[in-house]
């Protein structure tokens, strides 16, 4: 009894030392929301300012890429996202079929498929991809084996009757034997004299029947085209988000000017400022100001875009852009370069960060200097040639004339 009363004792003591000790106690998850809003707000911005946080696809990088490829054409945004991501040519062929093996044309559906997987994470954490790709791969092996060669040599030379000589088809030049193999799926390597008897070989012999020698390994082609296959059924996938991109964009282009200015900075008038710095005092650091009653955005998040900024350009008719962003996008818009031109100035990486007339004059005129760029002038720069053979100037010319010495 002894030892419990010194026990109890003991134990009431530590109590009363420590009676504030219990005032840190809480309950389970009291301190959960605090911790989950710091993580949000310290949490990095996955989509860009195209995406529309996940409500568009960004395929700017790629649209610029396919202009600039070999195995691409010129043609507009709009026009491209339309048939993207079309690689066939059953209705109308975007992709050249003799690209589809090069090097640049397999980065280029890598980097598509990259990043739709990415748009997909980012968008749709909970969906199972690797399951969608392993029923795909499946399916793709089976109509590989059972898939029809339906490419002739005559889709990629005409009048090829013409050519019954190993000598005939050497005149048709190396980039245009290589095509051929390449298309047929022959070795389209070699010089031309033994690309042009593989070809001759491959007209009199029907192409099942070749031997395999001739054949070229398919593996990083069988790759590429399993590659379009995921592509497809990705924006099989992303449909409706496709289909909002490309609408998007068509109503971009029906927009005015203002408009579009007006379209650009959405994101940028929704928090009233002065709304704000009159609210400082206010508890809720997040509080949303919604002005245009379209968009809520914190104000944290505002500031993280540099929205709070805003950047003017004389020479597209003191249009005020908000945001780093904007405004560095804004020097290859159709507004800026048509008032580039209007200066009769180059819209060049020379006059990036350029937005005063003035300063834009003043460069180019020192780069013409420097570079020795002159306007044509007919009295200086034309020259004349009497009947013994001598060069004048076309002022000093015409003074001969008038004066009976020519």
């Amino acid at each position: 009894m002894a030892v419990y009363d010194n026990i109890l004792k003991k134990i009431h003591e530590y109590n009363r030392n420590n009676s504030t000790a219990a005032s840190d106690v809480v309950r389970d998850g009291e301190k959960f929301e605090s911790i989950i809003m710091d993580e949000l707000l310290n949490l990095e911005i996955p989509f860009s300012e195209e995406e529309g946080l996940g409500k568009y696809l960004d395929l700017h990088e790629f649209y610029n890429v396919f202009i600039n490829s070999k195995f691409g054409y010129p043609l507009d945004y709009t026009d491209y996202i339309d048939k993207f991501p079309e690689f066939d040519d059953e209705n109308e062929e975007l992709i050249p079929l003799k690209f589809k093996g090069t090097k640049q044309y397999r980065d280029y559906i890598e980097g598509v498929f990259e990043y739709l997987v990415g748009f997909l994470d980012r968008t749709e954490p909970l969906m199972f991809l690797d399951r969608v790709f392993k029923n795909l791969e499946a399916e793709f092996e089976n109509q590989w084996k059972k898939r029809p060669r339906t490419t002739t040599i005559y889709d990629v030379i005409e009048n090829f009757d013409e050519c019954n000589t190993v000598e005939s088809l050497i005149e048709l030049g190396s980039v245009k034997l290589r095509e051929c193999l390449e298309v047929l799926g022959l070795k389209s390597g070699g010089t031309v004299l033994q690309k042009a008897a593989r070809v001759l070989l491959a007209k009199n012999t029907p192409v099942n029947k070749l031997e395999r020698k001739h054949f070229k390994k398919r593996t990083e082609d069988k790759a590429t085209v399993l590659l379009e296959v995921k592509v497809k059924k990705l924006c099989e996938i992303l449909k409706e988000t496709l289909d909002r991109t490309r609408q998007h964009v068509k109503n971009r282009l029906a927009m005015t000017a203002k408009e579009l200015a007006d379209d650009d900075r959405e994101a940028d008038d929704v928090l009233d400022l002065e709304e704000i710095d009159g609210e400082e005092d206010d508890d809720d650091d997040n509080k949303v100001v919604n002005v245009n009653k379209k968009l809520s955005m914190p104000y944290w998040l505002y500031k993280f875009h540099g929205l709070d900024q805003e950047f003017k350009c004389q020479i597209c008719g003191d249009c005020t852009y908000k945001g780093r962003r904007s405004f560095e996008n804004h020097f290859w818009e159709k507004q800026h370069e048509y008032g580039m031109r209007c200066l009769g100035i180059p819209n060049s990486k020379m006059f990036y960060e350029i937005t005063e007339i003035d300063e834009a004059k003043e460069l180019w005129e020192s780069i013409r200097l420097r570079e020795g760029l002159t306007q044509w002038c007919p009295e200086t720069d034309e020259e004349c040639e009497d009947g013994d053979g001598n060069i004048y100037t076309k002022k000093t010319y015409m003074d001969l004339v008038r004066q009976g010495l020519i």
